[in-house]
């Protein structure tokens, strides 16, 4: 009878071994780029929100140095002492925030070249108004580009929200400028009443350019705002913002009425264009802190959530390392068990009268001569040699 020989397993190649740790290194590769992509989106996101809330406090410590200046101005102007002591104030705080976050902003230049001319404007002594308006003017000039300078530099210009976006474009832009407008209007009404005849002309030329200047930013403010608490999600921008809002709105509509020519005169009030332009600064004055707060807190509350964005991608990344370390140790484990598997039934096949691991008999070997087979017994009793003599019929005889 021919027994069948042992099955001996085949070895798995070392391609075939190595297979399934490419395919986890392939599965790991894009999954780590795409977690990585995503924290580098989200880190570079919460840095510009960082640096945009730089740029809110610099805008704060600028507003109070705009107020400053355009009352020092109209003092001038009128002919009244201007208060040195209100400027030099504001001037040492926005000193204070350029010399901590100047750097950063890019702006200490600017700012250097800023506070010398305000300080020259300090040291001079009173000359003609219409000299001040001038001086006034430059200087003026220089602030509203220092705004734009810590706008572009912050990251403020390139917000990504609707609502932070028409909030740091009100406060950083458009009040400025409307406020120095309509100190620049007041003082050249101011100024045209003491003009000669023969150029009144010209004054009221002037007076209906800055009339523009001054309103237009001021409606664009006030479309700005409004739009920007119909589109944003928190609950307190209307409620903080609409107030002040409405009141520095009511302020301007008085100013566009007192800033226009009289019919029939051609000329306006200088009493009355004052006292609204001293109405609107006010409402600007509280007006702009709240803007500025309300940015603030928009840009900190998405920080927080980049934050938690941050969070959980880096929890993805290590969950997901986990699981594939887990897989990879599973496989060599697999790999491991199948080389000792193949390693026990290599060495039974070489050793005969064993079992061997894949559960085949080797038949032995007789004890007689080495290689005669072991003989086949009869079934049944075995008798005597002399009893084979016998036929079927003896046992009568």
């Amino acid at each position: 009878m021919t027994v069948p020989a042992p099955r001996v397993r085949r070895r798995p190649s070392m391609l075939g071994r190595l297979l399934p740790l490419l395919l986890i290194t392939a599965l790991l590769a894009p999954v780590g780029l795409l977690l990585t992509q995503t924290w580098r989106q989200t880190s570079d996101d919460r840095d510009l929100a960082a640096r945009e809330r730089l740029g809110v406090q610099y805008l704060r410590a600028l507003a109070p140095v705009t107020g400053a200046l355009v009352d020092a101005q109209s003092a001038a102007v009128s002919g009244r002492p201007v208060s040195r002591e209100a400027l030099t104030r504001t001037v040492e705080d926005a000193a204070e925030v350029d010399a901590r976050i100047g750097a950063e902003l890019r702006s200490q230049e600017r700012w250097a070249g800023l506070r010398a001319r305000l300080e020259a404007l300090q040291d001079r002594s009173p000359t003609d108004p219409e000299s001040a308006y001038t001086a006034y003017g430059e200087v003026t000039d220089l602030l509203l580009a220092l705004h734009r300078k810590v706008r572009e530099s912050s990251g403020l210009v390139r917000d990504p929200g609707a609502d932070s976006f028409s909030l740091q474009d009100s406060a950083g832009q458009e009040l400025p400028e409307a406020v120095v407008a309509a100190g620049r209007l007041a003082d050249l009404g101011t100024l045209a009443a003491r003009r000669p005849a023969a150029e009144q002309t010209r004054s009221l030329i002037e007076l209906t350019g800055l009339r523009v200047a001054a309103l237009t930013p001021a409606a664009d403010l006030v479309d700005n705002l409004r739009a920007a608490v119909d589109s944003s999600e928190s609950t307190d921008l209307g409620a903080n913002v609409l107030t002040p809002l409405d009141t520095y709105q009511r302020s301007v509509e008085a100013l566009a009425a007192y800033s226009a020519p009289a019919a029939g005169t051609g000329t306006v009030d200088p009493g009355r264009l004052t006292a609204a332009r001293l109405d609107a600064h006010t409402a600007a004055l509280q007006l702009q802190p709240v803007i500025l707060s309300e940015l603030d807190a928009l840009l900190a509350e998405r920080i927080d959530g980049l934050d938690r964005d941050r969070w959980l991608t880096a929890g993805a990344g290590v969950t997901a390392a986990l699981l594939l370390g887990w897989l990879a140790a599973l496989l060599i484990a697999a790999s491991r068990r199948a080389r000792r598997r193949a390693a026990m039934t290599a060495a039974g096949a070489e050793s005969p009268g064993t079992p061997a691991s894949g559960g085949f008999w080797q038949p032995a070997v007789s004890a007689g001569r080495p290689g005669d087979p072991r003989p086949l017994q009869p079934v049944g009793a075995t008798r005597d040699p002399e009893s084979a003599q016998w036929g079927a019929f003896d046992a009568a005889r």
